[in-house]
């Protein structure tokens, strides 16, 4: 470490050399000494003096210090620059993944290397499902790898590091698979099996509606306007560790509207008589809040109970296996099957640009390129 005296407004300060992502940056220490007398051999004085403690509290802190320990640190730094939800998913990956594997070998901050990074996101491709069965996708992996890359960032900030050894890692490449989908007979036969069952009003209209799982949570009655008969998607609830609700969705073109069709203001009215009469019941106990989908005592249902219960309710009708969000991947595939244009699908289900939307569905549309095929073929017959 090195550094110099300078003179600024008549009084000496110890400017110190230090570095931040490889750039060196001054710092500037008032030594309290004017400009005057002996007092220059006082200051070079007081600058050998620091230069001999930062070097003594770096070689200290940076040999010290285990690389969790000091994410955790960056944790709790973060929780105040950052949203709720997006905290939530740092501390969850970190708690579930990243701090159990360096701790358990008790890798120090300053001797964290590329290949140590670069084989911790090649045991987590292999071996990181904490189920024990397999390893975590691409885009697991790469949210992984950034939150390393943001705590090595700060720890170089910080002058703990003198460069982020998380640099060029390789991510496996993610390989395209087809989402699964239900057709338009198998959404049919999905509905009339469940017709009958409390959460059918819940996926009917996030399937309608292609909405996300977080979206069709997030309504609540101040998204329902019944005189223009309009839905409007502002509101999400997603949970990592914790649910958390928030008044934002996941863009600006998340945020849309929706015509209501007469099925669904029917359902949306016969949920809204249930809850009246379901607080008339449950009186001081019922849990008031503005959320339509929720159990007869006003509890909101959460976002795994709805992702358990859809699993459920397709082994007990013996359907084919889809997720939950393959919903949405099958209104989309009706609305090909429709003749509708990539266009109308990417504004129904709020994509931020077209490109996500061809990219996502471009296979479900050979089917309507193989009309178009055959119908050229017979016209130019």
């Amino acid at each position: 470490m090195t550094g110099s005296i300078q003179i600024k407004n008549g009084k000496y300060y110890a400017v110190i050399n230090t570095y931040v992502n490889g750039k060196r940056k001054p710092k500037w220490i008032a030594t309290g000494l004017t400009v005057k007398g002996s007092n220059k051999r006082k200051a070079e004085a007081f600058l050998r003096q620091k230069l001999i403690d930062l070097e003594s509290d770096e070689k200290t802190t940076s040999s010290d210090i285990l690389f969790t320990d000091y994410l955790e640190k960056w944790l709790k730094n973060q929780k105040i620059s950052i949203s709720e939800i997006t905290f939530n998913g740092y501390e969850w990956i970190s708690d579930r993944h990243i701090i159990p594997y360096f701790k358990e070998r008790g890798t120090k901050l300053n001797k964290l290397s590329k290949d140590d990074i670069q084989e911790y996101i090649n045991y987590k491709f292999e071996h990181g499902r904490l189920d024990g069965k397999g390893g975590l996708s691409p885009k697991s992996i790469k949210e992984q790898k950034n939150i390393i890359q943001s705590v090595l960032n700060s720890a170089v900030e910080d002058g703990l590091i003198y460069k982020n050894p998380c640099q060029n890692i390789k991510i496996p490449a993610a390989t395209k698979k087809d989402p699964k989908f239900y057709n338009k007979k198998q959404l049919c036969t999905l509905f009339d099996a469940i017709k009958n069952e409390p959460l059918f009003p819940f996926l009917y209209i996030t399937s309608v509606l292609g909405l996300r799982r977080s979206e069709a949570l997030g309504l609540k009655w101040d998204c329902i306007d019944f005189e223009r008969k309009m839905i409007t998607i502002q509101h999400t609830v997603v949970k990592y560790r914790k649910t958390v609700s928030k008044d934002i969705t996941k863009t600006k073109t998340s945020h849309r509207s929706y015509p209501m069709s007469p099925k669904i203001e029917k359902l949306l009215k016969d949920l809204k008589k249930e809850e009246n009469k379901n607080s008339a019941i449950f009186k001081k106990e019922y849990i008031k809040n503005n959320y339509i989908f929720k159990w007869p005592n006003g509890e909101p249902y959460s976002p795994d109970f709805v992702t358990d219960k859809f699993g459920k309710l397709l082994k007990k009708y013996n359907l084919p296996h889809i997720r939950l969000h393959d919903l949405r991947h099958s209104c989309a595939s009706v609305m090909l099957e429709n003749d509708y244009q990539l266009k109308d699908i990417q504004e129904w289900l709020g994509h931020a640009d077209i490109q996500t939307t061809a990219n996502i569905y471009s296979h479900i549309d050979i089917a309507r390129k193989k009309k178009i095929a055959d119908s050229l073929d017979k016209d130019f017959g």
